[in-house]
């Protein structure tokens, strides 16, 4: 009997210490507030290392000193926050910011496991070809002790409250693109990008009058405008005289965006005439005056995804940062990693 007892102790030992000596043990609980448990451990298993010490640091490719700085996560989402979207925001918005910024991250270094991108030095970088971060020196000389002394506690407070919040789409991370001020209507992801997402949707956008950049106006000279056409297109027969009638629409986007029009006998994208003449978006409309051409641009970015100015927009009528999450991601769940 006294034999039996001992033998029954060890194995009880034994399965209560299995698990923590194991090195491929990680327990990976995925959890909607809403909507109960959603298991999306395929979606990051690769991300995820068995050092549990580890998990909560990120390796970032820091592009104005040359260095890799490791960061904990949430104290990288923070400087993200505070480098993507203006800080006098209400906390709403950066709450839904500090989300897309954190769910961003995720993607990012699952997608850079599986297919390594410009920067080898670490998985993610501190540039715009990842998601801006500034550290806190940086923020300072940027905005002025004063402003980190006032806003860099409303930043904290944005992060901590939705910390390991995620956004899911079908239990996989989505990749959460946004932008400036969308002009009144989000784009469908396949008419600014190559591929469709089922909640990269096009939606209503109709709280950004507060942006300073809803509209814009360049003017350019004729002779300047037709120059840089022919230097990039090629067209030889464009001249101040029969430019209108050389400039045709072919086809608008559901968001308002020219996808593509005609010049000439060349059909460009609204993408790349807006990056030739440098506006702020593709959504624009061309005004000849006398010896200029104006050019009418509305909103900021390329309109994918959640418009910061919207979301803003938003919780100034109070709408939670669950309730922009949702409206500018559609069919997404907001879940809890553990």
């Amino acid at each position: 009997m006294k034999n039996k007892l001992i033998v029954i102790i060890i194995i009880l030992l034994l399965l209560y210490m299995i698990p923590t000596l194991s090195l491929s043990y990680f327990e990976n609980t995925f959890s909607s507030s809403e909507e109960g448990p959603i298991d999306i451990a395929e979606s990051i298993d690769s991300i995820i290392t068995t050092d549990e010490s580890e998990i909560r640091y990120i390796e970032v490719y820091h592009i104005n000193s040359n260095k890799v700085l490791k960061l904990e996560i949430e104290e990288y989402i923070m400087g993200v926050v505070a480098a993507e979207m203006p800080a006098q925001f209400e906390l709403d918005a950066l709450k839904a910011q500090a989300i897309t910024a954190r769910t961003y991250l995720l993607y990012k270094l699952k997608k850079t496991n599986t297919n390594p991108e410009q920067h080898t030095q670490a998985p993610i970088c501190s540039g715009t070809h990842c998601q801006v971060y500034l550290t806190k020196e940086e923020l300072i000389q940027k905005f002025t002790q004063t402003w980190y002394d006032t806003y860099w506690p409303k930043i904290e407070s944005a992060v901590n409250s939705t910390k390991g919040q995620i956004l899911t789409y079908e239990g996989k991370l989505i990749e959460p693109l946004f932008h400036s001020t969308s002009g009144g209507r989000t784009e469908n992801s396949e008419d600014v990008f190559t591929s469709a997402a089922p909640y990269l949707r096009s939606v209503e956008s109709p709280y950004e009058a507060n942006s300073p950049k809803l509209t814009a106006t360049i003017t350019i000279p004729i002779i300047e405008f037709i120059t840089k056409l022919k230097g990039s297109l090629g067209e030889n027969d464009i001249n101040a005289t029969n430019l209108k009638d050389k400039i045709s629409l072919i086809e608008v986007s559901e968001g308002g965006k020219i996808k593509t029009m005609q010049i000439g006998e060349t059909i460009i994208t609204g993408r790349d005439f807006r990056t030739l003449y440098n506006l702020n978006s593709s959504n624009f409309k061309l005004v000849q005056n006398n010896e200029n051409i104006e050019i009418i641009t509305t909103g900021y970015g390329h309109g994918v995804g959640m418009s910061q100015y919207g979301a803003n927009g938003m919780a100034i009528e109070g709408f939670n940062y669950r309730d922009i999450l949702k409206h500018y991601y559609t069919g997404i769940e907001i879940m809890q990693y553990n």
